[in-house]
């Protein structure tokens, strides 16, 4: 488990599916909702996701490291198992000093909010560890987080960015960078 820039997450290596399938478990998850990758750099991006259109980086330049979640089609050749993605993967790069050393060091995490589906995410360590108890093997506790907002969730798999999840970063403010930003129903 880790902090971020949001709320805690349980965090596993993203290539492998056995640790991945233990993350989803520990959750209460099944596999129709897949796990978000967290990354270091954007310079990971290169070899996760394809087709990222111009309009994919200019919100990656603007809004990270940050609370923008971007679902793109993931590099057909990696062999990862996050779930029933469709060939997708969502990915952001969290503003957590924890978090990017720690994804600096050991690569591309697997990461969800740590606490069982349907309940409030933690803000602090213990909090989760309340909630998840021995389902987590590491506990990082690095304090309370800054807010207990969502990342908003941003689809550029398709010409048009599509915002799947309203949350940190609000439309009017993903408009300024890309106008002909759509809102899903």
């Amino acid at each position: 488990m880790l902090p971020t820039d949001t709320v805690y997450g349980i965090g596993a290596d993203a290539f492998s599916s056995e640790a991945v399938g233990d993350l989803l478990h520990a959750k209460g998850r099944g596999r129709g909702m897949p796990s978000p990758v967290l990354v270091g750099s954007p310079n990971t991006l290169h070899g996760l996701v394809t087709d990222f259109s111009e309009q994919a980086w200019e919100l990656v330049d603007a809004f990270w490291p940050g609370a923008l979640t971007l679902v793109a089609k993931h590099q057909p050749s990696l062999t990862w198992d996050l779930g029933e993605t469709r060939g997708t993967v969502a990915v952001r790069m969290p503003l957590h000093p924890v978090a990017l050393e720690l994804l600096t060091e050991f690569g591309p995490m697997a990461v969800s909010s740590a606490n069982l589906t349907g309940h409030p995410a933690p803000q602090t360590c213990d909090a989760a560890q309340e909630m998840l108890g021995d389902s987590v093997s590491v506990y990082l506790d690095g304090g309370a987080t800054p807010a207990d907002v969502p990342s908003s969730i941003v689809d550029v798999t398709g010409p048009v960015p599509v915002l799947l999840r309203a949350g940190a970063i609000s439309a009017e403010q993903l408009r300024e960078v890309v106008p002909d930003l759509e809102v899903a129903n």
